[in-house]
């Protein structure tokens, strides 16, 4: 698990007192807000529409029932009694009072745990898998490589001031739960033929303005290469990266503009410069941190499998809840359950105080102690044995946690849109709950089958709708909100952008255009084992067009 070291210690507390002099200053009138905005960035603090907003980091996702009990707490004494968990598995609290965030830091150290580099130009939050290290289908953990990455960007001298934010994902399984194909860098961790730990690595992945699909431009990177090619990359970003148009600076412009062979010339030209370097990670550091990671004692519990045969029979509930929420562990007598923040027509990735420290109660008990956040904006359990299925599920069904639709139609990824966000253009959450209402049945979401959606509330992407099988754009037009649609998106190893289907509709008619999509794929789909996504790869989009706009032509 992410731990501190002693730099962590000393650098974080010194970080906050200083911002306490800053917050002060500014308090007073000493600092003007242009000047203010900068320090404040670096501390995680955001001014959004109606208050500030703190971002708190959870590196690749994982936390301690300790560190949960803490957020909650936060929530409670700082904020309104909540927080909302985001898509870079960080937590974000709307809010807070600028005087009151110095606090919250300090508060935050107590735990291990800080707001560093969640905003600003430098390496943001690498996340990673949230079934890191319990999935059944993994090659290898890739969280110690992720905090492999967490130590060396950290306050990184060379890369505090980067043309553009940059963002880090790590995979280890041939299923990316990850979406490492939208991010600047994406690596996927994997075996060679002799059985060598190594990296694909893909660069130059993006949403936003400009949706981009990470290029591959290494098959095998071995594992002590790692950081010598990720400076490399850096290097190569930070010299060339465009710092004349916010709009145009991130690598994967850079990319496009270069073209994916020279680019990867260049940095093979530089990584002939630091490969054998004091960047090799040696085997013993890689070794030393992959201990903080050792998964927990997990003894056999063999009678889970008839006691739980015998509640799914006895609750269909808890049978559908199973069937949805829990997935397959590499251990055959325990599952990873994934915590719904997507309750039928509530607000998507928000968790209550009360909720979050039933969680980390939850975790103590039976879970080892340890939770993950997912870039989907739910909750996981790595670690639950199946003959505890029965105990955890009635523990979140008290606290209004276990409603069963991950990966399902109501499991919607949302950004917090106009209702908080400063940059917004429409609103997200109102959106997601009216489509979250209106499929709420459970019969009807076990019809459709997996279907995500994603709603942004602007170009930003912060829903990341562009990778949605259905992609919801909120935009501005003649002063009122309207929602352009995408179809076709994907954020797993065979990533795609979202295709524009036609002209966009206004906010009370979205969630009957979804409806209408829907429905069209229930019509042609030739079984009820071919999903949306395929339906729609063999089909295409003019089936879809046809049923949302008949004879008329779809303007984009």
């Amino acid at each position: 698990m992410y731990r501190y070291d002693e730099f962590d210690h000393a650098f974080v507390s010194a970080r906050v007192a200083q911002f306490r002099d800053q917050v002060e200053r500014r308090l007073s009138g000493a600092l003007a807000e242009d000047a203010f905005k900068p320090l404040r960035l670096m501390n995680g603090v955001y001014l959004q529409l109606h208050a500030y907003m703190l971002r708190v980091a959870i590196p690749y996702g994982t936390l301690s029932s300790r560190q949960m009990r803490m957020l909650a707490h936060i929530a409670r004494k700082y904020d309104r009694g909540y927080g909302h968990f985001t898509t870079r598995q960080n937590i974000q609290y709307n809010w807070p009072r600028l005087s009151d965030t110095p606090a919250i830091l300090d508060e935050l150290a107590s735990v291990e745990m800080h707001a560093l580099q969640t905003s600003g130009n430098c390496i943001r939050n690498v996340t990673a898998d949230h079934f890191a290290g319990a999935a059944a289908d993994e090659v290898a953990d890739p969280r110690p490589y992720a905090e492999i990455l967490r130590q060396w960007s950290s306050v990184h001298p060379e890369f505090s001031f980067l043309p553009r934010k940059f963002k880090i994902a790590v995979t280890g399984a041939e299923r990316d739960r990850a979406a490492i194909q939208v991010h600047d860098i994406g690596l996927h961790l994997k075996k060679n033929a002799a059985g060598d730990l190594g990296f694909a690595v893909y660069v130059g992945g993006g949403q936003g303005r400009t949706p981009l699909v990470a290029k591959k431009i290494r098959d095998f990177l071995p594992e002590e290469d790692l950081l010598s090619y990720t400076t490399a990359i850096m290097r190569v970003y930070n010299l060339h990266g465009r710092r004349d148009n916010k709009y145009k600076a991130r690598i994967k412009i850079l990319v496009h503009e270069t073209g994916i062979e020279e680019l990867t010339r260049q940095v093979e030209a530089e990584f002939v410069h630091l490969k054998d370097t004091e960047l090799k990670l040696p085997d013993a550091d890689v070794q030393a941190i992959a201990a903080y990671f050792a998964p927990p004692d997990l003894t056999e519990r063999p009678e889970g499998w008839a006691s739980l045969a015998a509640w799914k029979k006895a609750d269909p509930e808890f049978a559908r809840w199973v069937q949805q929420n829990v997935n397959p562990h590499k251990h055959p007598d325990y599952g990873s359950v994934t915590i719904s923040l997507k309750p039928i027509g509530g607000i998507p990735g928000d968790a209550t105080d009360v909720q979050m420290e039933a969680v980390a109660d939850i975790a103590e008990e039976y879970a080892f102690d340890e939770i993950r956040v997912s870039h989907e904006q739910n909750l996981v359990l790595p670690h639950v044995a199946l003959a505890d299925l029965e105990a955890v599920y009635r523990a979140l069904v008290a606290q209004g946690l276990a409603t069963a639709n991950a990966g399902l139609i109501t499991d919607i990824i949302a950004c917090p849109g106009l209702d908080y966000c400063a940059l917004a253009n429409a609103r997200s959450i109102t959106v997601a709950q009216d489509i979250s209402n209106r499929f709420g049945s459970a019969e009807r979401q076990a019809e459709i089958g997996e279907l995500k959606i994603k709603i942004s509330g602007c170009i930003n992407a912060c829903g990341h709708h562009h990778v949605g099988h259905i992609g919801l754009l909120g935009v501005e037009k003649k002063g009122a909100e309207l929602y352009q649609i995408t179809l076709g998106g994907s954020a797993d190893e065979n990533t795609s952008i979202g295709e524009i289907i036609g002209r966009g509709f206004e906010p009370e008619k979205v969630t009957d255009a979804v409806e209408t999509i829907v429905d069209t794929y229930l019509g042609l789909r030739l079984s009820q084992d071919e999903t949306f996504l395929d339906a729609y790869r063999r089909v295409g989009p003019q089936p879809f067009k046809d049923a949302l706009y008949g004879n008329a032509q779809a303007a984009a």
